[in-house]
This record gives structure tokens, C-alpha cells and sequence, in this order.
């Protein structure tokens, strides 16, 4: 596992989905909003192998999903569907490449953590791939092979970037307690044992050799704790679902390294509060725990609550200036 401590990261940055569908609008949008922490930025308005999913079955080594009426299915050969992700993922790399000339610094990518791939692909007879043990073990090693290429293109696009990979994980808690629905809808699967699901993480966490790796989730009762052991040197989650119960794995987190990247800005159009006040909680939070004030610009990555996904273009462009405003706040003003 990765001494979590040795990383420092960009003080603002997004969680990945932005609106719209222009590649070029996007990156200039995502660059030009952080100028220590950019993002690569996600368009899921594209349509199928563009949404979250699908961009992550395109990313798969020797397996191939295609889409069904009931959403992406694994199958034998590459199809229309695979061809469609990879060409986006491409444009949107060429758009960020073109947006990146001489940068050097933090440079966050994301796709589908292992257990949520596991639990929205389905295989051949329509039941998520999470209802098999072996076929969880083969997308986990498949999706492995693919972030190493991918992780290896980033970094010869943008030769100075120091890489940062998040593994996006919103339906890890429903795994983990055996929420996750049947395809008929009446049952759920059952829950995937702890240890398990935290072993799966840490290999895939293990194929950025010696990079940072953040586990996102916008889901209530984010496992923090599993997701330390697993290696993760950061945890992002949606600040507003926090509740005191979570208090004990957030100071935990902290004391051991674990960067926390509060989602604090919402995700979808709304009045923004002043940046003070977006970060009033972060500042709450740290004097119910009795951490230090001075460790909060150290510990703390301030970005939106979840992806901007479904927000207006001008409104997503203000929620991401905002972060960095609120961020500067925070370093500005701990106490």
C-alpha cells in the first residue's frame, strides 16, 4: 500500500462529469477553472459509451460491452458501441492534450471503480456482473489492464503531468450491504464479503504504481475506513450526506494521510453561497473533531458535491470557480 502521506494535492478540482458535448469547450472549461489541479473531463450528454459506464467498458482489456435495452451487456467481440467509447475517450484526450501544452503538475483522470462495473454491467443472461464471482474477478483484472494503458497514454500526452486516478464507486455501499437490485427487480443481490471488496480495490489501486489514487462516491455512508486499508491516498464524497456517525473514520482518515476531497458546491443549478459559507461546514466539522485548524489546507480538496453532469454549461463553469474560491478561503481562514 502507498504511504498516503507522500502525496500533496491541488487545493480545488471536479469530480469529472461536466454538460454538453464539445470535447474542446470542455477541457478549455476544465483547465482553465484550476490552475494547481485540472481535470479530464467526462460528457455523458454524448449519449451511450460518453456516459459513465459505457466509458469504462470501452477502457476493458479482452472483454467488450455493448448497449441493451436495459443498459450495457458484456459480449464476445468488440462492437459499434466499444468503437463509440474508445472514439470519445480519444477526442476528449486530444482536446485535453491541446489545452495541456508545457503543463507539469497534478492532473486527475477518472473511471468506474471495479464493484460498481461490477454491479451496472450485466452479463449474458441479464444479471449484473456482481452476481458471479468469477466474473467479478475477470472485469476487476480487465479493468486493471485498461487503467494501466490508459494512465500510460495520459502520461505520454501530457509528459509533465503528475497523474492522479479516481475510481468512481457511487454503488460501493449498496454492494457492500447487498442493496444492489436483481434484474427482476424483487430481489438483491446478496452482500460481497468486506474483505473481498477491499482486496479488489487495492489490486486495481495497485496498477497506478506509485500515483495517487482517490475513491469517489456521492452515496450516503461512504466506507472510509475500508477504502484507507485498501490503499486509497483519498476519499471524495458529497459533504452534505455526512453525519456525525461518520465523525470516528473521518478523523481516523485524516490522522492517517487520507486527503478528504469535500464535495461542498452542488452539483446542480442553484444560488452559490458566498465561498465562506460553502466551506463553513469543512471548518465545523474540523472543531467537532479537534484537529488542528492549520491541517485543514493540507488535508482538504475542495470540489462539487458530485458531477455537473446535469447542470446548465454557465452554472457548471461558476460551481467550479467557485471551489477554487472556497478552497482559497479555507487556506486563508482555517479557524
Amino acid at each position: 500500500m502507498s504511504d498516503n502521506t507522500q502525496f500533496s494535492f491541488g487545493a480545488a478540482t471536479g469530480v469529472g462529469s461536466l454538460p454538453g458535448g464539445d470535447a474542446r469547450e470542455a477541457a478549455k472549461t476544465a483547465t482553465g477553472s484550476f490552475e494547481d489541479f485540472p481535470f479530464l473531463p467526462e460528457l455523458p450528454a454524448r449519449g451511450p459509451g460518453a456516459d459513465m459506464i459505457g466509458r469504462t467498458a470501452g477502457m476493458l482489456v479482452e472483454l467488450y460491452a455493448r448497449v441493451e435495452p436495459s443498459g450495457w451487456r458484456i459480449g464476445d467481440r468488440p462492437g459499434r458501441d466499444t468503437k463509440r467509447a474508445r472514439s470519445w475517450l480519444g477526442e476528449d484526450l486530444d482536446a485535453l492534450e491541446e489545452f495541456t501544452q508545457g503543463w507539469e503538475g497534478q492532473l486527475k483522470v477518472q473511471a468506474v471503480g471495479p464493484w460498481t462495473l461490477a454491479a451496472g454491467l450485466e452479463l449474458r443472461n441479464g444479471e449484473a456482473a456482481l452476481s458471479d464471482p468469477g466474473a467479478c474477478r475477470d472485469l476487476a483484472a480487465s479493468l486493471a489492464e485498461g487503467l494501466r494503458l490508459h494512465l500510460a497514454e495520459v502520461r505520454r500526452r501530457v509528459p509533465g503531468a503528475q497523474v492522479v486516478l479516481q475510481l468512481d464507486e457511487p454503488s460501493l455501499t449498496a454492494v457492500l450491504r447487498g442493496q444492489v437490485r436483481t434484474a427482476s427487480g424483487y430481489r438483491t443481490h446478496r452482500a460481497v464479503d468486506r474483505q473481498l471488496v477491499g482486496a479488489t480495490l487495492r489490486d486495481v489501486i495497485g496498477v497506478h504504481d506509485g500515483g495517487p489514487v482517490v475513491v469517489h462516491s456521492c452515496a450516503p455512508d461512504v466506507p472510509f475506513a475500508l477504502l484507507r486499508r485498501a490503499g486509497a491516498a483519498a476519499v471524495s464524497f458529497d459533504f452534505s450526506l455526512l453525519t456525525e456517525r461518520d465523525d470516528e473514520a473521518i478523523g481516523e482518515a485524516v490522522e492517517g494521510g487520507t486527503r478528504l476531497f469535500a464535495g461542498v458546491v452542488p452539483g446542480t443549478d442553484g444560488p452559490l453561497s458566498d465561498p465562506a459559507g460553502s466551506v463553513m461546514g469543512v471548518r465545523t466539522l474540523w472543531r467537532r473533531l479537534g484537529l488542528r485548524p492549520g491541517l485543514l489546507a493540507q488535508a482538504v480538496t475542495i470540489t462539487p458535491a458530485c458531477g455537473l453532469a446535469g447542470a446548465s454549461p454557465g452554472y457548471a463553469r461558476q460551481a467550479l470557480a467557485h471551489c477554487a474560491r472556497a478552497a482559497r478561503s479555507l487556506a486563508d481562514n482555517p479557524e
